[in-house]
């Protein structure tokens, strides 16, 4: 019989600790949290990039003796909570507009809808939704963001598909590369999704870097 001290500690799940919402949720939770993260404004706080590197790792039975998942059904679920949530997140823009950004209060919600309309006009649409894939909080306000500023449906969907794949099946083959590679690698897990959540901040970077660049040379021609 279970007790309720066992019970309340079964559903106490740290929703910021990707091995918490997987020891919790497994591989169907994995498709829910991004789909939360990338189409829900309330869910931009969720650890997309660990959870997935982590989910990766865990499907070599090397990380974690109490829990292992399946590589097979894995990436189907990244992939289809990444793409359905993205979708959603654009519809929710086009139908609510900003209204929704408004009613929040998160400092750190309305920084990353800057950024996200600041990556919408100086990159491009495809380019700006394929790197906002890779960065946290941008990731989700990008979507909604979007389908307020009418970026066409098309031209949306063809990049969230290409960027969302990129992003969930390349982090959870990264984690399961690395995992079946590296002995005891889960001793040096936080600082390698540290490592992780750093390199996909590259691609921004590099874009802001050159536009910055760019900016300058042409004060001085001017």
């Amino acid at each position: 019989m279970t007790t309720p001290v066992h019970l309340s500690t079964q559903l106490a799940v740290n929703v910021l600790d990707a091995r918490s919402l997987l020891s919790a949720f497994g591989t169907p939770g994995v498709g829910v949290v991004l789909f939360a993260e990338t189409g829900l404004l309330i869910g931009f706080f969720l650890p997309g990039d660990s959870l997935l590197f982590t989910a990766g790792l865990l499907c070599t039975g090397t990380a974690d003796r109490g829990l292992k998942l399946s590589l097979a059904p894995l990436p189907v679920a990244a992939a289809v909570g990444a793409l359905a949530g993205s979708q959603c997140g654009y519809h929710l823009g086009r139908k609510a507009g900003g209204a929704l950004l408004a009613r929040s209060r998160w400092a750190r919600l309305h920084e990353g809808a800057r950024r996200a309309e600041e990556l919408l006009e100086h990159y491009g649409y495809a380019k700006a939704i394929v790197l906002a894939r890779f960065v946290p909080v941008v990731r989700t306000v990008l979507n909604p963001m979007a389908g307020a500023l009418g970026v066409p449906v098309r031209t949306f969907t063809v990049w969230q598909v290409t960027g969302g794949l990129a992003w969930s099946l390349g982090l959870t083959l990264a984690g399961y590369a690395l995992g079946s590679s590296v002995p005891n690698v889960d001793h040096y897990l936080l600082p390698m999704v540290a490592v992780i959540v750093a390199l996909s901040l590259i691609p921004l970077a590099r874009e802001v870097y050159r536009s910055r660049r760019d900016a300058k040379a042409k004060e001085a021609r001017g």
